[in-house]
């Protein structure tokens, strides 16, 4: 009897610190970016909001704003990613992060270097995964940063030699996560 009270007791306690575990925060990203094939790399902001219901796993939903340019200013593109990520804390600062995108993308051409080509708004889906840091710096405020490598296939067949041009790219973002 006294081995399942203990096993009970044990079990209770467990529980209830995985209830106080749970965090749950919001905050403003930043982040710089540079797709393998893209003119140059480019700076990106958006939102994320991360839950932890337990000390080792979490989830992060996000919303950023991105644009870069292909073939020597040729062809824009603008996307508004929509991801979320399964994180697991093999640390208690120290994340994994893998996870799946949508991406809002409209293509904007240069009408004097493609003038037959018209500007086209499509949805692509796209995966990444990576690792991080999240720091608290004070009361129910972290600082986070992290590194993920996406895969995103943009469509680039129409623009005149652009075969074998790549769109998957690497991200580094900070930011901070405000706890409620």
């Amino acid at each position: 009897m006294r081995k399942k009270m203990a096993f009970l007791a044990g079990i209770s306690v467990l529980m209830a610190a995985q209830v106080t575990a749970q965090s749950i925060g919001i905050g403003p990203q930043v982040g710089y970016f540079r797709t393998k094939d893209a003119d140059k790399g480019s700076f990106m902001g958006g939102v994320a909001w991360r839950i932890k219901p337990v000390p080792v796993i979490g989830i992060e939903a996000s919303i950023q704003y991105r644009q870069e340019k292909f073939a020597d200013g040729a062809l824009t593109v603008r996307s508004w990613p929509v991801m979320v990520t399964g994180l697991i804390y093999p640390l208690p600062v120290v994340y994994g992060a893998i996870g799946a995108g949508w991406y809002h993308v409209t293509s904007d051409y240069d009408r004097k270097k493609v003038p037959l080509l018209k500007d086209e708004t499509s949805q692509e889906v796209g995966w990444h995964f990576g690792g991080g840091l999240e720091v608290p710096v004070g009361p129910k405020i972290k600082l986070t940063g992290d590194i993920r490598y996406v895969f995103l296939n943009y469509d680039f067949e129409k623009i005149p030699g652009s075969s074998g041009m790549k769109s998957n790219f690497t991200v580094m973002t900070v930011g901070l996560l405000f706890g409620f």
